[in-house]
């Protein structure tokens, strides 16, 4: 009997695509031993055929229109690697309409379309595939789906982007400042040249929102979480925070309340106990608690990002739908319709509870602490510390305070309250302080 050849094309060919091309290619020997099949590279599709790459691709290989892929009948999988909303989801929309496996690293197109993705694979025959839109070459995805798959996850919060981990973990270390440390990032290659995405906190949503989706069936928009970045973070807020027995990391956190059916997902910077396994995650690394109804807390810790991490979880698709193409054991069934319409309700802000930190400058004078702790009482907040340093403004006075639990709503009206005393200099900083019962 002859080996069946698994044809397959890539739409894209930048940093990710040409791991892709590299791996698959240094390692096919094995992956056709190990899966039963002749691996094809057929095509790839670029914007510009003749620029320099560092993988070698034929000639013949390289197409300009990678619709052509996703309508190709020889290709069994097509590898969506262009990343954005656009052209990147009229192919992956049109190859699953055609029955095909579409293996996809695009977290912001899960993230505004994923509804739409699974409903096309649905209509059409296809699988989607994702593993690698999630904290790069950690298997996080296969294991909420598969390893997991007796538990419910009340909890889970994790640190999903290197960028701001390799930002905060510098500043934290060097005592450099958040501009100077990005500038570095940046020429590394751990920033992009518009670095907002990262710093603001929305590529930790998109995952957010598949991570979400995952463990319980919704799937939420940034609009619909709390969003913050890591912009406003001082040398001083990571002194403050050491001082207190706390890192600060880029959390998202998405919690479950199965009582009330209410979920939460929320992305901001976060004071992380030092003695936590994430607080030291640092670089480039992403780290992702787990906390299942059965088996507990599971941690995963590994490289977020980066032509490697990301080819390795890519390559890892494309082996499990050589094997859904051969066997037919389908590792990643259909999402049934009832799954995709579920609904839950987003929990209100009174519901999401924390103990905080809020640090402001205030003018150095007798009575403005008094003023500061009763307008905190006033919304029912309680403090339990505060610390103050001179700032750098003449006859001002840096305020750091943290609080006893309390919750969103209460914190917003005490924000809004302190914002409007002419004793404070500035707009207070709000972060949370990471409690986490697993």
């Amino acid at each position: 009997m002859s080996t069946r050849t698994i044809r397959i094309g890539l739409c894209g060919l930048g940093t990710v695509g040409q791991g892709v091309w590299k791996h698959l290619t240094a390692n096919r020997t094995a992956l056709e031993d190990r899966l039963g099949v002749r691996i094809e590279l057929a095509k790839a599709a670029v914007r510009d055929r003749s620029r320099a790459r560092s993988v070698k691709v034929p000639a013949h290989c390289l197409v300009d229109d990678p619709m052509s892929i996703a309508r190709d009948p020889s290709i069994d999988i097509v590898c969506e690697l262009m990343g954005g909303t656009g052209i990147a989801k009229k192919v992956t929309l049109e190859a699953l309409s055609r029955g095909k496996i579409v293996v996809s690293a695009n977290k912001a197109l899960l993230c505004e379309s994923g509804a739409a993705v699974f409903a096309a694979a649905r209509k059409g025959g296809g699988r989607f595939f994702f593993e690698a839109s999630v904290a790069g070459g950690i298997p996080i995805i296969k294991a909420l789906r598969e390893g997991l798959v007796a538990n419910r996850f009340r909890l889970i919060y994790g640190i999903l982007n290197g960028t701001c981990n390799y930002i905060l973990t510098r500043m934290a270390a060097e005592g450099a400042g958040y501009p100077e440390i990005l500038a570095d990032a940046k020429r590394l290659g751990f920033a992009e040249a518009d670095e907002s995405l990262d710093v603001e906190g929305w590529d930790t949503a998109h995952k957010a929102s598949i991570l979400a989706h995952l463990a319980h069936g919704v799937w939420l928009k940034p609009n619909q979480m709390t969003v913050e970045g890591i912009t406003k973070i001082t040398q001083a807020d990571l002194r403050h925070a050491a001082t207190l027995g706390y890192g600060i990391k880029l959390l998202a956190i998405i919690t479950r309340d199965f009582a009330r059916d209410e979920l939460a997902v929320r992305v901001h910077p976060t004071l992380v106990p030092k003695d936590r396994v994430l607080a030291n995650v640092n670089g480039v690394f992403n780290g992702i608690a787990v906390v299942g109804d059965v088996v507990g807390t599971t941690t995963y810790i590994g490289r977020g990002a980066g032509q490697d991490a990301t080819a390795s979880a890519v390559i890892s698709d494309i082996a499990d739908a050589i094997v859904l193409l051969t066997t037919g054991r389908d590792v990643t069934p259909v999402e049934s319709a009832a799954r995709a319409a579920r609904t839950v309700r987003l929990a209100p802000p009174e519901r999401l509870r924390s103990r905080y930190y809020v640090r402001t400058t205030v003018k150095d004078r007798p009575g403005v602490l008094a003023q500061i702790a009763t307008v905190m009482a006033r919304h029912g907040v309680s403090i339990e510390s505060v610390i103050q340093t001179t700032s750098e403004r003449p006859n001002a006075a840096s305020l750091i305070l943290t609080t006893h639990e309390s919750d969103e709503r209460a914190m917003g009206a005490t924000l809004a309250a302190l914002g409007r005393l002419r004793s404070l200099l500035e707009s207070p900083l709000l972060l949370r302080i990471a409690d986490f019962s697993d």
